[in-house]
């Protein structure tokens, strides 16, 4: 898997933040780059580091979601926590761009969801359970682009997840936040706002990376 370039861009000749943006293209194009070899082999890769995690082996209810395209794939870790009993909750998303969940019951449960121009989704065809659903999750498990060192995660943009994590933090409830990536994603630094939060760890195909403690 290729490196990805950091973008910094210059005001008056000082170096401010990357733009995300740029990132966002930049990680995208090594991961377009992928075969669907690599993103099969990584996907068995990477169930097997998750499913070894505590957070994991321990949990009754998950919040996940349905890799598309070159992202790192997580059905074989979705049926994986449906085997041992877990209730895995999947997104399906609203108009707004906030996140309605329902339960994944396997790949018959999911349907093909085209979203206007945006990307096409596989989504839970069952019962809507609300946006509430989520916080009675023990673990949380989030898309992204990258992670840096302090846990921060760079997102696609579309600020669905970023409302999770508020409707999480409104709530007080405390699951564990775990992104899945590809190794060379997890880097040394990412563009962070304020109102961004981090995870607690990242899992790759590699190993797994832990950034903070649950509460």
């Amino acid at each position: 898997m290729g490196r990805v370039r950091v973008h910094t861009l210059s005001h008056v000749g000082r170096p401010t933040e990357p733009d995300k943006r740029a990132l966002r293209r930049d990680y995208l194009a090594v991961r377009n780059r992928l075969t669907a070899d690599d993103v099969r082999e990584a996907a068995s890769a990477l169930a097997g580091q998750a499913l070894d995690l505590p957070e994991l082996t321990g949990a009754r209810t998950v919040a996940a979601y349905v890799s598309v395209g070159s992202e790192p794939g997580t059905l074989t870790l979705l049926d994986a926590l449906r085997e041992r009993g877990v209730r895995v909750l999947l997104p399906a998303l609203l108009p707004d761009n906030d996140l309605d969940w329902g339960a994944y019951t396997g790949e018959g449960s999911l349907a093909r969801v085209q979203h206007g121009g945006k990307m096409t989704l596989f989504e839970p065809v069952g019962e809507r359970l609300g946006p509430d659903a989520v916080t009675g999750a023990d673990v949380v498990l989030l898309p992204g682009l990258a992670v840096d060192g302090r846990g921060m995660r760079l997102g696609r943009g579309g600020g669905s997840y970023d409302r999770v994590l508020a409707r999480l933090e409104r709530a007080g409830a405390r699951p564990a936040l775990v992104v899945l990536l590809y190794d060379s994603e997890v880097v040394a630094h990412v563009p962070a706002e304020a109102h961004d939060r981090p995870v607690h760890a990242v899992v790759t195909p590699s190993g797994v990376r832990r950034f903070r403690s649950p509460a």
